[in-house]
């Protein structure tokens, strides 16, 4: 095997041979004499490969040509526009394609576009090579040549409709279904052309996970509709990636809109025995207590607030500040609640505590689902959690009683009124079975017998 097949075997090119050998040969000849055929060969190789990318991710919109290797997820409309000062219409069709790493839109103008909306269909492989650049919904790359390739594989879904976990950095025309779990003020913003824009988000789950929505101008009123346990359908969505997390956008040429379908958001929260310093973590559990709002002064003189609540799961509890708007949030002792993207940080007294922030949202679980998320994580039994005690607290000693029980007095703040009574002293928490009403925060001394968890109480004051 001489040096000109040596190279073209180590080449991934649609180029023949032959075609390679002639080029090669031109290449002598034009150096004149300077370079001889494995030089030549060497150097056209080198231009062959040059624009190749590892994979979608790595296409930049200031590249001047890019090859690489994709599967249709979609294909649009060819769609037809007047050119100026020209007598014949232009024509454009949009393909998303996409491979392990992320997804673009390529765009075939005319007479490629007319042969791709009669060849092309979600699934195929395609060797594409094109311009990038800077599009509506991101980057582009305009089709300069494409073929189907049978013999390749790429990994990668082709949906009609998406689940959260489907979703991948510039994918467009997504179509989701999920529910909502919260909804935002729309908030008015001024473009650099002096226009004013608006932006407003829902967080939207379903059984895989959960993203946020972000919806732009005409769309951005659609938020005020929505109310949290809303099914609703996202169409002609495209995904954008804000502070490490992808997003789905939705601007004038989608919609958003209810629909009755039956979707559930399943959480999945961390526990927080399991929270490390400085992460950014989900977290549900039961709230224990709930601290009076405090504010404070910023440097630049403006006035915030944060109150504090206390947050237990079947692992151990934690301490939850919420900041700004949601310091304000009608929460209560009692109340089952997710907090998703907390910052995990040093607390008081080098405890650990969670931050709520603005990137943090408050979602309210249905009973129990706070005490699932948290089994589900931690395989443990939740049974002495649910009942109102605290994982860790003792039920008596070793060597007690078990049936006629352990002589108890137990002081704490009523977190639970009703049937069992929940008290918490700060460190655990007692459930109470007693007829005396009682309200919430109310702290009181209750004196029993502790059987099986429960303080069957005798004296209540």
């Amino acid at each position: 095997m001489g040096a000109i097949e040596e190279t073209y075997e180590d080449l991934d090119t649609d180029v023949s041979l032959e075609e390679f050998r002639e080029a090669v040969e031109a290449k002598v000849e034009q150096m004149g004499g300077l370079a001889d055929e494995e030089t030549a060969a060497m150097l056209l190789a080198h231009e062959l490969d040059e624009g190749e990318v590892n994979g979608i991710a790595d296409i930049e919109p200031e590249m001047e040509e890019v090859k690489f290797l994709a599967k249709v997820t979609s294909v649009g409309e060819l769609r037809t526009f007047e050119r100026d000062e020209e007598d014949e219409d232009g024509r454009v069709l949009n393909v998303d394609v996409a491979d392990e790493s992320g997804s673009v839109r390529v765009s075939f103008w005319d007479e490629q576009a007319a042969a791709a909306t009669d060849e092309l269909e979600p699934g195929q492989v395609l060797r594409i090579k094109g311009r990038p650049k800077d599009g509506y919904n991101g980057v582009e790359v305009n089709v300069s040549q494409v073929e189907v390739d049978e013999d390749e594989e790429i990994d990668v879904q082709v949906v009609d409709t998406y689940r959260v976990e489907d979703l991948t950095m510039g994918a467009s025309d997504v179509d989701l279904v999920g529910e909502v779990l919260s909804t935002d003020d729309v908030r008015t913003f001024s473009r650099d052309d002096g226009s004013e824009g608006k932006v407003s988000n829902l967080l939207v789950g379903d059984e895989t996970g959960r993203v946020r929505v972000t919806l732009w101008d005409e769309q951005a009123d659609l938020a005020e509709e929505f109310a949290a346990g809303d099914v609703v359908e996202v169409t002609d969505g495209y995904v954008r990636e804000r502070d490490g997390s992808l997003e789905l956008h939705v601007g004038n040429r989608g919609r958003v809109e209810t629909v009755a379908e039956d979707v559930s958001f399943v959480p999945d929260a961390k526990p927080i025995d399991d929270l490390e310093l400085d992460e950014t973590a989900d977290i549900a559990g039961v709230v224990r207590s709930v601290d009076e709002k405090r504010t404070f002064d910023r440097d630049d003189g403006s006035e915030g607030q944060v109150r504090n609540v206390r947050l237990q799961d079947q692992s151990g509890d934690i301490r939850v500040a919420l900041w700004g708007e949601k310091a304000d949030l009608d929460i209560g002792p009692g109340d089952e609640l997710l907090f998703t993207d907390v910052g995990v940080q040093d607390g008081w007294q080098d405890d650990l505590e969670a931050s709520a922030g603005w990137q943090s949202t408050v979602i309210t679980l249905d009973d129990g689902a706070a005490t699932e998320s948290s089994s589900e994580s931690a395989g443990a039994d939740l049974s002495s959690f649910e009942d109102g005690t605290s994982p860790d607290a003792s039920s008596g000693d070793d060597d007690g009683d078990s049936d006629g029980g352990e002589d108890v007095e137990f002081t704490g703040v009523v977190v639970q009124a009703g049937s069992p009574v929940i008290l918490d002293d700060g460190e655990e928490t007692m459930s109470v079975a007693t007829e005396t009403d009682v309200t919430l925060g109310q702290e009181v001394t209750v004196r029993g017998t502790l059987r099986d968890g429960t303080l069957d109480a005798e004296d209540v004051r």
